[in-house]
């Protein structure tokens, strides 16, 4: 199978995502066909505003895109399963509708007549329409945030915030709310063997993205401190607990948050917790 991956600002993250699935990937500075160490896929990079375009037309079988980009393509995939991740935060990036912290804007119609700057076109455009209000929409070549003086509003993506009060930009309002996608070819999907890889995918890939915030925690403990420990422990189910040779000892190992381990080892220490150490997880299957 052909996976398309993301070139751009997805890029860098979405090799690490494989990674942490267990994926190798080789990317070359100036190649577009990255290698991957698994004999069932091949790679090819393209922009993700054009991924879903080739996964329709069967050019790759399946690939990796933002939501919005999908609606905006009007592009008729299969969505196999959605990948929280980002190239900032695991927060759903925006589209939003911007203009200069001066400006009278308050609501989408107050800019009947004016110019909107983006590079979400169509979703722009179907917007405005709903709303009944006439407006230029002109399409924009990256570093949209610095037009936004030059006409009278944009549409541009956000996730934190940021950018847009570095450039003294004011959000009027949300436009679309977009994750990653895995996305895949409706003939390929119907293919048994294709449909089985994907699904397989899709699973280490959530798997790698639900324990980036967690890590394995273990410890020894004294069997008549054993209670008091396991009061005090968050588990995903229940505590692993197994003997030691000292007839006295047990080995707890549990998963927890990151921000809670940083709490919680200083507690389980003081409660009579030893030999505490902690370790990254890849992957967490549920």
């Amino acid at each position: 199978m052909r996976i398309g991956l993301p070139k751009g600002s997805l890029q860098d993250s979405t090799v690490d995502l494989f990674r942490r699935a267990g994926y190798h990937i080789d990317v070359s500075s100036r190649g577009y066909y990255p290698t991957i160490d698994d004999p069932e896929l091949s790679c090819v990079m393209f922009r993700a505003q054009e991924m879903s375009r080739y996964v329709e037309d069967g050019v790759v079988d399946l690939g990796i895109t933002g939501h919005d980009w999908i609606i905006e393509n009007g592009s008729d995939v299969h969505e196999v399963t959605e990948l929280r991740y980002s190239k900032a935060t695991s927060k759903p990036a925006r589209w939003v509708l911007a203009v200069p912290d001066e400006s009278e804007v308050t609501k989408p119609e107050d800019l009947a007549g004016g110019i909107i700057a983006t590079e979400l076109i169509n979703t722009t455009r179907r917007y405005f329409e709903e709303r009944n209000v006439d407006v230029k929409i002109e399409f924009s070549w990256g570093a949209t945030e610095v037009k936004a003086r030059l006409v009278d509003a944009i549409v541009d993506i956000t996730e934190t915030g940021s950018s847009l009060r570095a450039n003294n930009l004011r959000i009027v309002d949300e436009l679309l709310s977009s994750t990653t996608r895995l996305i895949a070819n409706h003939q390929a999907w119907k293919d048994p063997r294709k449909r089985d890889k994907i699904d397989s995918l899709a699973l280490l890939l959530r798997g790698a993205i639900g324990a980036r915030q967690l890590v394995g925690l273990k410890m020894n403990v004294p069997r008549d401190k054993m209670q008091t420990i396991l009061d005090m422990l968050p588990a995903e189910k229940s505590p692993t607990v197994n003997p030691l040779a000292d007839e006295g000892w047990v080995a707890v190992e549990i998963i927890v948050e990151g921000r809670v381990e940083r709490e919680l080892v200083p507690r389980l220490h003081k409660a009579g917790a030893t030999g505490i150490f902690s370790y990254p997880l890849n992957k967490v299957i549920h």
